[in-house]
């Protein structure tokens, strides 16, 4: 048998987790059960199987249908100790992947209805987010998320309110949901609020659409890092861009399969990007609808695209350097991730 060193045990940090998508297949079954909720048979049977559902999102009906999945799920947390259990479990699963530092990116404006106002959910997220990094040992910060199927405006309330709670553990401003729809530009001044605030830059770009995407999140929202940023490796000069900024893009295998995007694993372009010299930071995106977790990210390099040990501890170093993680917390995971390489191979 071929020896490997473990990937579970490399440090790394997780920059790219969506807070539903984040939950546990059984998790979810349970809290429908508990609040009678009707999820959607392809739902159940994959949450009971164990195998991801069938969602090709690269048409606007496939990604409703992944968005139905994924509201149903959402509404399947009500309480706000629903919120401190999908939080825990996110990070008890994070530290089993070898992860240091995770930042969880939520929209709260998705459970304000339920938990008294969008104050009200921000700070129960917060709270819950302490609580974990608290009792898992696991760094952990918010990055919060707009809507880019919602008016601009409500992207600026938010900025505001993440501005307003920076110093409570938020540390970055995303926009997320279909990128074929809400202009890039139409957003910039929530982020230009984002970041007069300290706030970093990383909204989605170049996953379900090309290239100039992510010459958007650059030019228009002045992004730190890009949610994806794949499809960047159609233009050798965006690459040079990204890679002369150290722009981390935050690759996510499994979610580019699930949805589409790309057919095999092997054609998600790791090699093209790494080897531009564009800083990565793979992320498992969804891990409740993709079937897989941050060790599988790297996995999915070592098995379908040949990088070696050195290789996917250099991914694990530019995943720390593009986090938001504290200096020391960052020389701490860097120093173990020279230790993950120098150490003995098992079998």
């Amino acid at each position: 048998m071929e020896r490997v060193r473990d990937l579970s045990e490399l440090p790394k940090a997780h920059l790219h987790l969506h807070f539903t998508g984040s939950m546990r297949p059984g998790t979810v079954l349970e809290l429908a059960d508990k609040y009678g909720v009707r999820l959607p048979e392809t739902l159940i049977e994959a949450l009971t199987s164990g195998e991801p559902p069938k969602l090709r999102a690269t048409d606007e009906r496939g990604w409703f249908r992944f968005q139905r999945l994924y509201d149903a799920a959402r509404s399947c947390v009500r309480e706000p100790e629903d919120i401190q259990r999908l939080v825990r479990e996110a990070a008890e699963e994070d530290v089993r992947d070898g992860s240091g530092w995770l930042e969880i990116q939520v929209d709260p404006t998705s459970y304000a209805p339920r938990l008294g106002g969008l104050i009200p959910a921000l700070e129960i997220i917060l709270d819950a987010v302490d609580t974990a990094s608290r009792d898992t040992g696991l760094g952990m910060r918010v990055l919060v998320a707009a809507n880019r199927m919602k008016h601009p405006l409500d992207a600026r309330t938010l900025a505001r309110l993440a501005v307003r709670y920076a110093d409570r553990g938020i540390v970055g401003f995303g926009l997320s949901n279909d990128e074929r729809r809400g202009m890039a530009r139409d957003f910039d001044r929530a982020f230009h609020i984002a970041r007069e605030g300290g706030l970093l830059s990383a909204p989605h770009g170049g996953e379900l659409t090309g290239p100039a995407s992510v010459r958007d999140c650059l030019d228009d929202l002045h992004a730190t890092r890009i949610g994806h940023g794949v499809r960047a490796a159609e233009d050798p000069r965006l690459l040079k861009r990204l890679a002369d900024r150290g722009i981390t893009c935050e690759v996510c295998p499994a979610s580019n399969v699930a949805l589409g995007v790309y057919e095999k694993p092997e054609d998600v372009p790791l090699r093209t990007l790494f080897e531009s010299g564009v800083p990565l930071a793979l992320g498992a995106d969804d891990p409740l609808l993709f079937g897989s977790r941050l060790a599988a990210q790297y996995e999915i390099a070592r098995h379908h695209h040949a990088f070696t040990d050195a290789e996917l501890a250099e991914l694990a170093r530019q995943s720390v350097r593009g986090s938001a993680a504290p200096t020391e917390t960052k020389e701490r995971l860097l120093a173990g991730v020279d230790q993950w390489l120098t150490e003995p191979v098992s079998a």
